[in-house]
């Protein structure tokens, strides 16, 4: 008797009939996830702090036949934040993924890192995040569930020098994810990460700009390269959509095989 092959394989990964929210979506790697999971069929609001950018991102989604929406508002000021989820949900009609992608970060020796520099980083990275997983889970639960992806790093698991304040936020939202996963479970809500490689972003020139970090930590990955901000899309549609549906509390590493080397 001949084999078939299913039939609804590649329906899985589909987005369509989905609603998004994308934190810190209006440069850089949010932008590419809101772009990606447009593409993939979802309709995505676009957030973060420049209404502008924004705006143009969500033009570039409803020109290309999406539908999008823009959902200005700083995680860091989180009844804000968690206003900005609920009335963007409103106007998608639901909310079915969070991408808690909004980050930033200060290169600066751990002896000379003051409380204020702590405390913005972790509004934003660890704090901000939580509070926007917690309006998205407010939502999703009553619904039956959704899909949660962080944007961790790789300093969730290693030490980098001079990223004292990040990697301790990025390690926290680690935690946090396996936390969320464990507990929202029963409601439906899976939480998973996806952990960056080294990417140029505005955030991380710091680093590119110096042309000897960038032969050492080329040496260091095993892939030959570093990521281009589309590398990411693979693993943040898989995580929202149906096919990764028995897949929760778990942290995808996108990094052209840096962390199996170290």
């Amino acid at each position: 008797m001949p084999h078939t092959l299913p039939t609804d394989v590649l329906a899985r990964f589909s987005l369509a009939g989905r609603k998004a929210l994308v934190t810190g979506a209006s440069r850089g790697i949010g932008r590419a996830l809101a772009l990606g999971l447009a593409q993939a069929g979802a309709a995505v609001a676009v957030s973060g702090r420049d209404l502008t950018a924004i705006e143009r991102v969500v033009a570039r989604i409803i020109g290309a036949g999406g539908a999008a929406v823009a959902a200005p508002f700083d995680v860091a000021d989180t009844s804000v934040a968690q206003a900005g989820i609920a009335h963007a949900a409103e106007r998608l009609g639901g909310l079915d993924i969070l991408v808690n992608n909004a980050g930033i970060e200060q290169v600066c020796p751990s002896l000379d890192v003051d409380e204020a520099l702590w405390n913005r980083i972790h509004d934003t990275n660890l704090k901000g995040a939580f509070f926007c997983a917690q309006a998205a889970g407010r939502i999703m639960a009553p619904a039956g569930g959704g899909a949660i992806v962080n944007i961790c790093s790789l300093t969730s698991e290693v030490g980098v020098p001079t990223a004292a304040a990040y990697g301790a936020s990025k390690s926290g939202l680690l935690g946090l994810t396996r936390t969320l996963a464990t507990e929202w479970a029963p409601h439906g809500i899976r939480v998973n990460g996806i952990g960056p490689g080294y990417f140029r972003t505005d955030m991380t020139d710091v680093f590119f700009n110096d042309p000897g970090w960038r032969q050492t930590m080329l040496a260091r990955i095993p892939a030959g390269r570093f990521g281009a901000v589309d590398d990411l899309l693979g693993a943040a549609i898989f995580l929202a959509s149906p096919a990764a549906a028995y897949i929760t509390g778990t942290l995808l590493y996108v990094d052209g095989g840096y962390m199996a080397s170290v």
